[in-house]
């Protein structure tokens, strides 16, 4: 948090203390919008896709009770024992049948079931009559309107989710390298909204919302905001229909709000074109420091909020520059990232999305500031995740390696990438869209649907050495499977969306300018049927790759990343230490380390200068020829700053007990019945060190509305084997906030528990993400001679030297505003424009010069009663003027500029909330191109009775510069 938003942090909390809060307009619209999480209460049957379980009067009562994200069956690590191949003829390929009850209470709306995304062709009745099917694909989202099937009260609908193998329906029919799982495995939703009401954005390739930035110039700090808007009136008559959509940042402040009103005829859909930009402390979106605003739609009809939409965008600008690489926001930065399955041990893809979340929060643990969606598009929580911590993402259409001949397949292709784009087309972390997936070559007709569906973002190759045309082709960037030889003519840059992991692998794309960056293989072990992969026949566990377990638990080597991607001071000791140990390697963004073996000192060494390695900043070190001693072994980083930062590896002994970790960091447990969080229990010995080799299992058991997910299940969930000494555990929520403890146990080690509690769990959408909407009333005054020249969204006030000179305001009606001396002995001089350069140069450029041993007065009459911000420009101008000034003779003539001013400004009220006196600088200059001027802020309290006078002052009897003022109505 910057000092300004501190600063707006502790006047609001003022504010509040102050009993103000009554009458401040903040939180979401309320409309006839409702949005409900559907994901509890459900009914489950395996099996029967020719049952006709639709019908009402179907006895469900022996069916299962389960929760949504849901998958058909839970999977243990060895994929069931099953001998299936990369096809997946067999696993998985049944139906489920899901049923629940839906309560109605508002007939005159519109009705929508919508779906995240259900493994793969989605059948739906209600009340035992069939709405529709939605046959695109596992990884879309979609929706069925039931409003002509439902009634007042009670009504049932049914589900078929139909996960056999599909000829038309990619990435079926395979192969691909990984497992399609099951369910009804996305979030639910039932969506009510008036009958003119915004769209979903899958529809059409105009519907919902889009945000484009057709300007983001992070020089002069400006943003242009374009946003598309479609409004659907369902009435059977014509609508005069209002579109209000408000900027909103980080604060609740609405910083840009765009009014624009439009006829919309029955059954038509119409197309709000809203642009507008952004000048003053504008924040941008990078992967360090991921500002987010908020883009707030209400629309309106007869004065009437009656629907709304909220999305948030990232102001960045990138491109793919030829010499340089990948740009953000003017900035080169390697891509170095992580593919990332969406996956999970049992559970496969019926995933919350707290372990979404979870995911990029640990990707960024590591500094990775890039993730590709393998191998298909990924769940928006995941993709919320990227936007809120800052990672840029590559996602794709699901396919694989083959492309099919068939139509019907080519055609439910095309409609998943449209879907793709338009469902998160205003993310700011989405950079690149995969337009063809793994090894092929680009495919033309996915790249054209993209870009007609968005012309704003990078399409990728995703080419190989053994298939395609080994450039970008018709695509913009050259993404590259990088495992091994490659052709590369250095015409353009190079990405490998695929390529090995660590030091060795990242080095040539941190050495090399046109290599962008490297997206490794693979975040997580994955369940696979390749039939050749190390594990593939393993008893235990057959999942594949990953720089982390699928449980999420970092292998030794991943920690590499922390000292080549992120600033803190880091040492790691990636060996342990035990007997036959001959080398060990320290991982380290120090200088020199110097590795002791019992207090003795072995070797002080700098990082490896291996050529493999030639590029890092930090190379591993590598102490060679080790003599073996039991104890304990220390490796000392030293940093150039004269600081030292120890770690230690010691020889672990036999056994003795559990520590046992909960991994809550960063988010909470739910009590929603599916919300799930690992626990981790690490074997140690009687010192505290993990005994690696440990080779028993390790019981899990929960005291408290929670289980173990596994338990009775028959996968070899629980108890646990160990990998690196440590055994891992999901925990499911239950329903029952409160306190849990999670026990580990193992024959013959002392047992650990650790608690935590669950939340109350909201199936509110609209509440549970509804945050504050601050829309003050706010007016811009220049002052200045009637020759100043004025500015688009600012009001002119042109005074005289004799006279009286006020103001009447036009944002609030009948409140006008005076310049009047301290004393009867003062002179107030009007300046017209005299050519500052500078932002708003225009305003502090003129204005007025006070001098009056008691300052001047700002008189504001007829404030209604409320709170109020009075922000005030202070400048002393020194004209520019040349031969081609038209105001160069004046400039002659006029010595305003000259009189001597007051280097500070004194700024008072009476109506002051913390009767705190404000002292503003005072700039001076004709080049203020990047310099600020002075400013002043002071928040008054008006009773709605008497002027609000506020003084302004100076210490040393000499003139008070006064240009340009901003008044805002915080009530």
């Amino acid at each position: 948090m910057n000092f300004k938003h501190f600063k707006f942090l502790l006047i609001f909390t003022f504010i509040l203390n102050q009993n103000f809060a009554q009458n401040l307009p903040f939180g979401f619209p309320k409309t006839d919008r409702a949005k409900l999480n559907l994901n509890q209460d459900w009914k489950f049957h395996l099996g029967n896709p020719e049952a006709k379980n639709y019908e009402v009067n179907t006895n469900d009562s022996n069916w299962e009770s389960v929760t949504i994200p849901h998958t058909l069956k839970l999977t243990s690590l060895t994929l069931d024992g099953l001998e299936d191949d990369k096809t997946q003829l067999i696993f998985h390929r049944e139906v489920g049948w899901y049923r629940r009850n839906i309560e109605i209470n508002n007939t005159s709306k519109k009705i929508f079931l919508e779906f995240e995304g259900a493994h793969q062709v989605t059948d739906l009745w209600v009340n035992g009559k069939h709405v529709g099917q939605f046959a695109v694909g596992g990884y879309s989202p979609f929706h069925f309107d039931i409003t002509n099937f439902v009634n007042k009260g009670n009504n049932q609908i049914t589900l078929l989710v139909d996960n056999r193998r599909n000829e038309v329906i990619p990435p079926d029919p395979g192969p691909f390298d990984y497992v399609k799982f099951s369910g009804l495995y996305r979030d639910v939703y039932l969506v009510e909204t008036n009958p003119v009401h915004v769209t979903f954005n899958w529809e059409t390739l105009n519907s919902g919302v889009n945000i484009t930035t057709p300007t983001i110039d992070v020089v002069n700090k400006n943003a242009v905001i374009n946003i598309k808007t479609s409004v659907k009136n369902e009435n059977k008559t014509t609508v005069e229909c209002q579109l209000i959509t408000r900027i909103i940042n980080q604060e609740g402040l609405v910083v840009l709000k765009l009014v624009n009103s439009s006829e919309i005829k029955s059954q038509q859909e119409f197309q709000f074109n809203q642009i507008g930009s952004l000048e003053d402390d504008v924040h941008f979106w990078d992967t360090e420091n991921p500002y987010l605003y908020r883009v707030n739609s209400v629309v309106k009809i007869d004065n009437k909020q009656i629907d709304f939409v909220e999305n948030k965008i990232g102001l960045r600008k990138f491109e793919l520059d030829p010499v340089r690489g990948f740009i953000l926001n003017n900035k080169p930065i390697k891509l170095i990232g992580a593919n990332r399955h969406q996956q999970f041990p049992y559970i496969g893809d019926a995933v919350p999305n707290s372990l979404h979340y979870k995911d990029m929060l640990q990707f960024k643990e590591f500094g990775f500031n890039m993730v590709r969606t393998a191998h298909y598009p990924h769940d928006n929580a995941l993709i919320d995740a990227c936007d809120e911590l800052g990672i840029l993402v590559y996602e794709e259409a699901p396919t694989w390696v083959s492309i099919s001949q068939n139509n019907v397949w080519w055609n439910n292709l095309e409609k998943a990438a449209r879907i793709l784009v338009r469902n998160h087309r205003n993310h700011p972390s989405i950079v690149m869209w995969g337009a063809g997936v793994n090894h092929r070559g680009y495919v033309p007709r996915i790249h054209n649907t993209i870009k007609q569906e968005d012309p704003t973002r990078l399409t990728a190759s995703q080419s190989a050495r053994w298939t395609g045309w080994q450039t970008s082709g018709l695509t913009d960037i050259n993404a590259n499977m990088l495992y091994g030889p490659f052709i590369w003519d250095r015409t353009e840059p190079m990405f490998a969306m695929e390529g090995r992991h660590g030091p060795a692998g990242v080095a040539p794309y941190k050495r090399d300018p046109l290599m962008t960056g490297i997206i490794s293989w693979t975040a997580h072990a994955y369940y696979t049927f390749h039939p050749t992969h190390a594990r593939a026949k393993d008893k235990v566990d057959r999942t594949r790759s990953g720089m982390m377990t699928i449980f999420r638990y970092p292998r030794p080597e991943l920690d590499w990343y922390k000292t080549e991607l992120k600033t803190e001071p880091f040492v790691k000791i990636v060996e342990d230490w035990k007997k036959g140990i001959e080398e060990v390697t320290v991982y380290s963004n120090a200088p020199e380390v110097s590795l002791l073996l019992n207090g003795k000192l072995i070797e002080k060494s700098k990082p490896s200068a291996d050529t493999s390695y030639v590029g890092l900043d930090h190379a591993p070190f590598h102490f060679k020829k080790i003599k073996y001693e039991k104890g304990n072994l220390i490796a000392k980083a030293h940093f150039k700053n004269g600081k030292t930062l120890e770690t230690k590896k010691s020889t672990a002994g036999k056994a003795y007990a559990l520590e046992l970790k909960i991994d809550s960091e960063g988010r909470t447990f739910v009590a929603d019945n599916n919300d799930i969080i690992l626990a981790y229990a690490t074997v140690i010995d009687k010192n505290g060190n993990i005994v690696s080799d440990f080779k028993e299992k390790i019981k899990f058991s929960v005291k408290g509305d929670a289980s173990i997910i596994g338990d009775n299940a028959n996968i070899n969930a629980n108890p646990m084997f160990t990998e690196y000494g440590v055994a891992p555990a999901l925990v499911k929520a239950g329903k029952t906030t409160g306190e849990i403890i999670i026990t580990a146990k193992s024959k013959g080690l002392k047992s650990a528990s650790s608690k935590i509690s669950l939340v109350k769990n909201n199936t509110n959408e609209i509440e549970k993400h509804a945050l504050p909407i601050y829309d003050f009333t706010t007016e811009r005054v220049d002052l200045g001679a009637k020759d100043q020249l004025l500015q688009f969204g600012w009001n002119a006030w042109n005074g005289n030297q004799t006279g009286e000179n006020s103001y009447s305001f036009k944002n609030f009606k009948g409140v006008t505003a005076k310049i009047l001396n301290g004393s009867n002995n003062g002179v107030i001089r009007w300046l017209g424009e005299m050519n500052v350069i500078g932002k708003y140069g225009f305003a502090y450029g003129d204005g007025i010069i006070s001098i009056d041993s008691e300052g001047f007065n700002l008189e504001l009459k007829n404030l209604p009663k409320g709170i109020f911000k009075l922000k005030s420009w202070h400048h002393a101008p020194r004209t520019n003027s040349d031969l081609m000034d038209p105001n160069k003779e004046k400039m002659q003539k006029l010595q305003i500029h000259k009189l001597p001013y007051e280097k500070q400004v004194i700024v008072t009220s009476k109506a002051s909330i913390n009767k705190v006196k404000v002292i503003s600088k005072v700039t001076e200059g004709k080049q203020m191109q990047w310099d600020l001027p002075g400013t002043s802020e002071i928040i008054i309290e008006s009773d709605g009775i008497n002027p609000v006078i506020v003084n302004f002052n100076g210490n040393g009897n000499k003139g008070i510069w006064f240009n340009a003022f901003e008044l805002s109505n915080w009530k």
